[in-house]
């Protein structure tokens, strides 16, 4: 039996439950920040609450997190190609994902990263990212940020059905009870389509299949309140690679197939002042590549967390281990215990928040981590906004082990970064704008040189980050977001792989009675990629696109729905090599009770 932890997550499930709110921008709350706060009071923080993943009605998460400025999506090709989540510049292992506060990385993966290519929308309350270096909340893999996601909770029935361009159909069946002392809710979420080729050379359909059921329910059991909730989540995707005798991207037969398991159980109660939670999540991915060259991966990650709450502090002990079994049967166990606090304390029109971790790593030095930040209420509906705070990351157990190594390994240390962010901010009842300055430097970066794993690197990414969220009528809303990117390596003075150096996004959301509609357009400029041998280096060039969203409420308990992608049906690539589907079409019905 597998040695059970305390860690990184489960109790993190505490803030992340939070129900969306209906309401406008002001009265979102960030929870990613341990201490809950408005997000113009904290730098590098964005929330995308549930009307607006209605509003949107893109399926998977990653083409929501597309349009938060400063987060770029790496994808190799659409429909279940793996994606990697990259925030201000930093390379992806450095981005932690959660999902209802456990943390879901995949352990056997050389990165660590997490891969949000089969996340869907249909069963999400809410995203939020919270950018920069946050090592003194959640410890390793922080660096670049955080991005949070919260499963809803059901009340009464839900069915959707939608199907369209490339045989595509997708469907949403859920149901739950929810009272103040208990809840229980299950769903399931599917998609299927026969897809376009991955390869942009190649001629096949590359198809993809993937299913998440979701289970959860809490319960009050006198002074105790008691929640959780079991997620499955099951993918077929078919997948292009580099065929002999070229070794270039083509089309390819291969297919990848997982399976993820996130189970969390968590007791909250009150005593001696504080809100004290106690809890434990298991995360389990089984991969598997079918292809000339077959290859199977697992990785298993659990937490034990403990946090106690007031409204202006936040302490927490945690442990967690994670094991990953390669491919060729290699298998390494690594765990972390770690402590933690938050403070908060206002003097009139400024608030401070300070933050400290302590990890201690079984294989590798302990290190300690934290973070300052400050709020200053300049009057007249002006937010300044600072932060200083360092991360860290410690080698993943591919990097450790490296199975795939032609030379004799080196010791590994630890990622280490600093990064300094600046917001100014200015809100009234309906419009909210906000300008943030960036710097984040990583020492000691973990690179594949020489045939083996060695820390040579040293990356710097600088940028700008601009937003605006305005009520132009009652019936009109305009969301813009723009960000300005520099991320180069500094050993070599090469700009960062897949990074643009500008990206923005604009939506117009409309309501008017039973009608409501969503536009959406993403543009990036060109970015650094890698050519279509694997290795060498191209440029890959910029693109627009625009997404068009509506629904009708025929009655309280069906409304019609529509959505267009790729309006202006542009050929583009996110990815350099890799294909993006042509102007695709959807209709589809929404029920409930």
């Amino acid at each position: 039996m597998r040695v059970l932890l305390l860690s990184t997550a489960a109790l993190a499930a505490l803030p992340f439950c939070a129900h969306a709110e209906d309401a406008a921008v002001d009265t979102v709350i960030v929870t990613a920040t341990r201490l809950p706060a408005a997000p113009h009071e904290v730098t590098g923080a964005r929330v995308v609450d549930e009307p607006e993943l209605r509003a949107r009605a893109m399926p998977f998460a990653a083409d929501v997190l597309a349009t938060v400025p400063g987060v770029a999506i790496a994808r190799n090709g659409a429909f279940g190609g793996v994606s990697a989540i990259r925030i201000r510049g930093a390379s992806p292992d450095k981005t932690l994902v959660l999902v209802d506060g456990a943390p879901v990385g995949d352990a056997a993966d050389p990165n660590g990263a997490f891969d949000p290519a089969s996340l869907q929308t249909a069963d999400l309350a809410r995203i939020e990212v919270l950018s920069g270096p946050q090592g003194s909340l959640w410890g390793s893999e922080a660096i670049g940020g955080v991005v949070a996601f919260t499963t809803r909770e059901l009340s009464g029935w839900r069915l959707e059905a939608e199907g369209g361009s490339l045989d595509t159909a997708r469907l949403f069946a859920g149901a739950g009870l929810s009272h103040d002392d208990r809840a229980l809710s299950a769903s399931v979420a599917a998609f299927r389509t026969d897809g376009v080729s991955k390869a942009d050379t190649g001629t096949e359909k590359d198809g993809f299949k993937t299913v998440t059921a979701n289970l959860a329910g809490r319960v009050q059991l006198g002074a105790v309140k008691l929640d959780g909730r079991v997620r499955y989540t099951d993918s077929d995707i078919d997948i292009d690679g580099f065929p002999a005798p070229a070794y270039e991207l083509g089309d390819t037969p291969d297919r990848n197939t997982s399976r993820a398991w996130l189970g969390q159980l968590r007791a909250q109660a009150d005593a001696f002042g504080l809100k004290h939670a106690v809890g434990y999540s298991l995360y389990d991915l089984h991969r598997k590549n079918v292809s000339d060259f077959p290859a199977a991966f697992d990785a298993r990650r659990q937490v034990l967390r403990w946090t106690g709450e007031t409204d202006r502090l936040a302490v927490g002990a945690e442990r967690q281990e994670t094991r990953a079994e390669l491919s060729d049967g290699t298998a390494l166990d690594l765990s972390n215990t770690a402590v933690f606090g938050v403070i908060r304390h206002q003097f009139q029109r400024l608030t401070l928040t300070a933050s400290a971790r302590h990890d201690d790593p079984e294989a590798f030095k302990a290190r300690t981590t934290g973070r300052l930040a400050a709020a200053l209420d300049a009057g007249h509906g002006f937010t300044l906004t600072a932060s200083a705070g360092t991360g860290f990351k410690t080698p993943t157990i591919s990097q450790a082990v490296c199975a795939f190594c032609f030379a004799p390994p080196v010791p590994l240390v630890p990622e280490k970064a600093e990064g300094y962010d600046l917001r100014l901010g200015w809100r009234n009842d309906r419009l909210s704008a906000a300008l943030t300055a960036y710097r984040l430097s990583v020492r000691d970066q973990i690179a594949y040189q020489g045939l083996r794993y060695v820390n040579i690197a040293r990356t710097r990414s600088e940028g700008l980050e601009g937003e605006l969220d305005a009520r132009l009528t009652a019936a009109l809303r305009l969301k813009l977001a723009a960000a300005w990117t520099d991320a180069v390596d500094r050993t070599t003075g090469q700009s960062l792989l897949r990074v643009p150096d500008r990206s923005g996004a604009a939506a117009l959301f409309w309501e008017d009675g039973p009608w409501t509609a969503a536009f959406t357009v993403r543009a990036e400029s060109s970015q650094s990629d890698t050519a279509r041998d694997g290795f060498s280096r191209i440029v890959r060039r910029g693109f627009a696109t625009a997404d068009l969203a509506g629904s009708y409420a025929v009655t309280e308990q069906v409304t019609l729905t529509a959505r267009v992608e790729n309006l202006a049906d542009r050929g583009f690539q996110e990815t350099f090599g890799y294909n993006e589907p042509g102007r695709a079409v959807y209709i589809g019905v929404r029920l409930r009770n």
